[in-house]
């Protein structure tokens, strides 16, 4: 009987140990036990020196997911496969329920063809300028322009509001109350 078990791989490998997995199974005879291998991923819109690139980003790094019936002879293979760590659950792994697994694959089907903005700043956010003329200046996010990966910041400098625009997202960062009443 088939089961879903999580596999501990070396982070940044995922996607060869997938491979690896899926190109040797019918060498070692695996057909029927190995079913699948999933990585889960969703794509990830982010700028870099002002481009906007769209890259695709493990859910869970250091992680697959595998559908197999296990067996010794597919424990083994799974553990043996370069940059496999083991299974979570160790000797004894055990497959994720059903609740488990539909939970997971509706939620990797409805990031499907959609792209995540990498970028966490919405109008209203509180930021701290931490590069450029205005460094370590406190301020409230007026614009975001996502597909530059730029915003508009309002500060106060001498008393008065000043709008900075064109700040890339690189030269602020978020900031709590509690940021703020401690400086």
């Amino acid at each position: 009987m088939y089961g879903w078990y999580v596999v501990h791989v070396l982070s940044a490998q995922e996607k060869k140990v997938k491979r690896a997995l899926e190109e040797l199974r019918d060498l070692k005879g695996m057909q029927g036990i190995l079913d699948e291998v999933l990585l889960p991923t969703e794509n990830v819109s982010e700028v870099k020196r002002g481009k906007q690139s769209i890259v695709e980003k493990r859910l869970w790094p250091g992680y697959l997911l595998v559908k197999m019936n296990l067996s010794d002879d597919a424990w083994s293979y799974v553990k043996d496969t370069p940059g496999v760590i083991g299974f979570l659950g160790g000797e004894k792994p055990v497959p994720l329920t059903d609740a488990e697994v539909a939970e997971i694959l509706r939620d990797l089907e409805s990031k499907k063809g959609k792209v995540r903005e990498r970028h966490k700043f919405q109008v209203g956010d509180r930021v701290k300028i931490i590069d450029g003329v205005f460094v370590n200046f406190l301020g409230t996010v007026l614009e975001v322009f996502g597909d530059k990966g730029r915003l508009s910041v309002l500060v106060s400098i001498f008393g008065r509001d000043t709008r900075i625009d064109d700040l890339e997202f690189l030269q602020v960062e978020s900031v709590t109350e509690d940021d703020i009443e401690g400086a």
